[in-house]
């Protein structure tokens, strides 16, 4: 049994900065995404197990930084800058394989997610 477990979401104000972290049970490429009301589940950044590689969706780039302790199965997510449209439930996902994909149909074990509102 797999479990993803995200902590470090809240409320913020526009341009705070929050740092999300998600602690697998073991060391798997790991991916965050967000999900607004109404919308779909959408990619944030990822993270490979094997070498960090790591991918950042363009809405995010240059504000947010994905990064990973393997000795803790653990993965951040520091969130600089933020504006209102980053709110959302951040989600992260979890595959075996070494490989960040955007497509959250590709990640195989999910946490419950964990709430970031962002006001303006």
């Amino acid at each position: 049994q797999v479990h993803l477990k995200e902590s470090g979401g809240g409320l913020v104000q526009a341009g705070d900065s929050l740092r999300l972290s998600c602690t697998a049970s073991a060391t798997y490429t790991m991916a965050w995404f967000r999900q607004a009301p109404g919308k779909e589940r959408d990619f944030v950044a990822g993270i490979s197990w094997s070498d960090s590689s790591s991918a950042y969706a363009d809405s995010v780039k240059g504000r947010f930084a994905v990064s990973r302790d393997n000795a803790k199965n653990t993965v951040y997510l520091q969130m600089n800058s933020l504006k209102p449209e980053d709110t959302g439930v951040y989600y992260c996902g979890a595959r075996v394989d070494s490989s960040v994909y955007f497509a959250s149909i590709l990640y195989r074990y999910w946490g419950q997610g964990t709430q970031v509102t962002v006001s303006s």
